[in-house]
């Protein structure tokens, strides 16, 4: 049974994430993993803790990424000895978004019949505590990725942002709907619809909670929809060619 999340958004002390991140660093991955640092801490080795491992990329989402992080997230779920899971990043970003390279040459097609990013949602039906440790930029994917955990801890200069719109899409892996059970209606809103970004100590300010419904699913669908558009092939096109987007209302 999937469950719910709470998220909250909350300011670390000056220095303790950039302590965390610090030891983060030391994680082996052993050779099982390319994009992410995996293994157990604490005094009893019973914190799971994993670490996004991107850097050139800011730790864009590609495929393979949240596959891995799928791989890291059951096999903690399996050990008993493992009671909390930490996710986190780099001090520059916890996940700039998703790869959008990966996502420029998608069809609505591929994308509906493919139900594109459904395995993301698994961070969110894990049940041990899942606490993302953000700094830096937690934006689209990486917004998405960080609500899907129980607890956000975030540094000071931790930057949530939902900019999807600015590629001619939306949100595609509950944007719409965690958001607005984090900061509020009208805050998400005006996220959603201009891409701006906010600050932790502003997402603190704004927090309050709701139930969660099935906007998820609907927001799935409306988001493989924008794969039709020719706006959405623009957007994403002029983000890798690093141009401003033509968008035509097409």
């Amino acid at each position: 049974m999937a469950l719910f999340c709470r998220t909250a958004a909350l300011l670390l002390k000056p220095g303790a994430l950039s302590s965390t991140l610090s030891v983060a660093r030391q994680y082996s991955a052993g050779g099982q993993y390319e994009y992410i640092l995996v293994e157990k801490r604490g005094e009893n080795q019973d914190v799971g803790y994993i670490q996004l491992n991107r850097p050139k990329a800011l730790n864009a989402l590609c495929d393979g990424l949240m596959l891995e992080l799928g791989k890291a997230l059951d096999a903690f779920e399996a050990d008993g000895t493992v009671g909390a899971i930490v996710l986190t990043g780099s001090d520059r970003a916890f996940a700039a978004g998703a790869d959008i390279k990966e996502m420029q040459n998608r069809t609505f097609q591929e994308c509906y019949a493919g139900n594109f990013l459904a395995h993301w949602n698994r961070v969110s039906t894990i049940r041990k505590p899942v606490i993302a440790a953000v700094n830096g930029f937690a934006l689209g994917g990486g917004c998405e990725l960080a609500m899907m955990c129980d607890i956000i801890f975030a540094g000071e200069k931790a930057q949530f942002g939902q900019p999807e719109i600015l590629l001619g899409t939306i949100p595609g892996a509950g944007g719409t709907q965690r958001l607005t059970r984090a900061v509020g209606k009208s805050l998400a809103m005006e996220m959603v619809l201009t891409g701006d970004r906010i600050t932790a100590q502003e997402a603190k300010q704004s927090a309050y909670e709701l139930t969660l419904a099935e906007g998820n699913r609907l927001e799935k669908r409306l988001f493989h929809s924008t794969f039709a558009t020719e706006d959405r092939k623009e957007g994403m096109t002029a983000f890798v060619e690093k141009r401003k987007a033509n968008f035509k209302d097409q």
